[in-house]
């Protein structure tokens, strides 16, 4: 499975999760708890159980969508804290609202009572921790649309719990598992989804986008490429590579005109390659995506002409 988070192996990504330190904890914790409740999660690199709450409690927190806020804190590099607030055993949790702590609990619990922990949290701080699955579907497109696949990835996870079979929760874990150059765990994440949505449309998208970043494994370098076409017109093969290596440069949309040239050319060329090409970028597009209109609109244009 993706893990939702980091446990000692760096800083979690985004603004709802982060490494504490005694100089940081003041601000982040106990001033940052003034307007927003904070979970304060007490952990080591060596604690077993650690490496399992931490994690699940990260996918709840980021599920509540901003209404609470996490802070990780290693015990072996912050002992100062921990003696204060009386930590005797880890993984220990801590809620601070207003600057006090306000609930908390010690030890690995199931998934179920980290759920109504954070919702009892966000409620004795005058929040909602639900808010609907929509919403946080919302939040995590966001998210990946402007660069934290991280957060996304996290978000998109936590709906998942909640509903296994959340077709544009899974697609969307993919596409971020891709964002994030995981496609060993893209490819795992593809083959495990669940039977009643494999044929979806956001499934189907996500399928596209990860053929495509295959495809980029192996895409030359752009300039060389350029500079082959531009050398000889004919040269399908290079044409074809240009668009792939355009596409991995997310230039879809010059990419698209590559392949249709080259459809314009030699539309049976390699089996019809430039049309199976040119499909599967639309797929991996959303179906309103300007890129997507024209080239069908060309495409079409040109098979019925």
């Amino acid at each position: 499975m993706l893990e939702l988070g980091t446990n000692g192996a760096g800083a979690p990504a985004g603004d709802l999760i982060k490494d504490v330190s005694e100089a940081t904890f003041m601000t982040e914790v106990v001033e940052a708890s003034q307007t927003v409740p904070v979970i304060v999660d007490f952990w080591a690199p060596w604690c077993g159980p650690c490496k399992t709450l931490g994690p699940a409690l990260e996918a709840a927190v980021t599920a509540a969508r901003g209404a609470v806020k996490m802070a990780k804190v290693n015990v072996d590099e912050n002992q100062g804290i921990a003696g204060q607030l009386q930590v005797q055993s880890i993984p220990t949790v801590y809620a601070f609202w207003q600057g006090q702590p306000i609930d908390g609990f010690q030890g690995a619990v199931p998934g179920s009572e980290i759920d109504a922990f954070v919702e009892r949290v966000v409620k004795a701080a005058g929040g909602d921790a639900s808010g609907g699955l929509d919403d946080a579907v919302e939040a995590a497109e966001e998210m990946l649309a402007e660069g934290a696949a991280s957060d996304a990835a996290q978000t998109f996870a936590a709906i998942l719990g909640e509903e296994p079979s959340h077709a544009v929760a899974y697609g969307g874990l993919i596409r971020a598992t891709i964002a994030l150059e995981d496609l060993a765990q893209a490819e795992t994440l593809l083959n495990s989804v669940p039977e009643d949505i494999v044929e979806s449309p956001e499934i189907l998208a996500a399928k596209a986008q990860f053929d495509l970043a295959k495809q980029a494994e192996n895409a030359g370098p752009l300039d060389e490429l350029r500079n082959a076409v531009e050398a000889d017109e004919n040269d399908h093969q290079a044409r074809f590579d240009y668009a792939v290596a355009l596409n991995a440069a997310d230039d879809a949309e010059e990419a698209v005109s590559q392949l249709l040239e080259l459809f314009r050319r030699d539309r049976e060329w390699n089996d019809g390659a430039a049309r199976t090409q040119l499909f599967t970028v639309f797929d991996a597009l959303k179906a309103n995506d300007p890129v997507v209109l024209n080239g069908r609109r060309k495409l079409s244009s040109m098979i019925f002409a």
